[in-house]
C-alpha cells in the first residue's frame, strides 16, 4: 500500500469513527414520557366580567348545561401522548375545550363509561366540575391535542386524581 492509499484508507477509519460518535448520543436518548404537556400560555385573567355557559349533548344522554359565573382563570396546554399512554382517572377544576389536532383519542367517562372516539380535527368538552374520566391513545401514532382550561386555579395542578379510584364497573383495555 503506497502513502496515498494509506492516508485514504486512515481518513476513513477516523470518519466512521466520528460518524459513530456522533450517533451513539442520539441512541442513548430517553424515551419520551407517556403523556407530556407543555403549556401554551400562562394562567391568565380575563379583565373584564366574563360569565361562561356550555350546551353539549352525548350520544343517548340529555343536554348539560355548564354555567360558570366568573371563568376567571384560563390557560392552554399543548398534550403529546405516546402509543397505547392512558391518563390515570381524574377531574378538572373547571370546563376544558379539547382539540384532537393529530391522531387519535378515546374519552370515556365513569358515568356511563361509553368510549368515546376522537380523531384529528374534532373537538369535544370535557365538564371538569367534579365529572371523573380517563382517556387514552388507542393508535400506533402520537396523539396530540390542545387544551383550552377554564376556571384553573391560580396556581397547582390542572387535574385532579387524589382521591381518586377507577370505577369497579368500567374496565378499560388499551392496546
Amino acid at each position: 500500500m503506497n502513502k496515498k492509499s494509506t492516508g485514504i484508507a486512515a481518513a476513513t477509519v477516523i470518519a466512521l469513527i466520528l460518524g459513530a460518535v456522533a450517533v451513539l448520543p442520539l441512541a442513548a436518548q430517553e424515551p419520551p414520557p407517556p403523556i407530556a404537556v407543555e403549556l401554551l400560555t400562562p394562567r391568565s385573567e380575563f379583565t373584564d366580567d366574563v360569565a361562561l355557559q356550555i350546551r353539549y349533548k352525548l350520544d343517548g344522554q340529555a343536554t348539560n348545561v355548564l354555567q360558570l359565573n366568573d371563568a376567571s382563570r384560563t390557560v392552554v396546554a399543548r398534550l403529546t401522548i405516546q402509543p397505547g399512554a392512558q391518563f390515570p382517572w381524574h377531574t378538572h377544576p373547571g370546563p376544558v375545550i379539547v382539540n384532537v389536532t393529530q391522531g387519535e383519542l378515546v374519552y370515556v367517562q365513569a358515568s356511563d363509561c361509553v368510549e368515546r372516539d376522537y380523531l384529528a380535527g374534532t373537538a369535544f368538552i370535557d365538564p371538569g366540575q367534579g365529572n371523573v374520566h380517563t382517556a387514552f391513545n388507542p393508535s400506533d401514532g402520537v396523539t396530540v391535542l390542545v387544551a383550552t382550561f377554564f376556571d384553573a386555579p391560580a396556581a397547582g395542578p390542572l387535574t385532579i386524581t387524589e382521591g381518586i379510584e377507577p370505577p369497579a364497573d368500567c374496565q378499560i383495555v388499551v392496546g
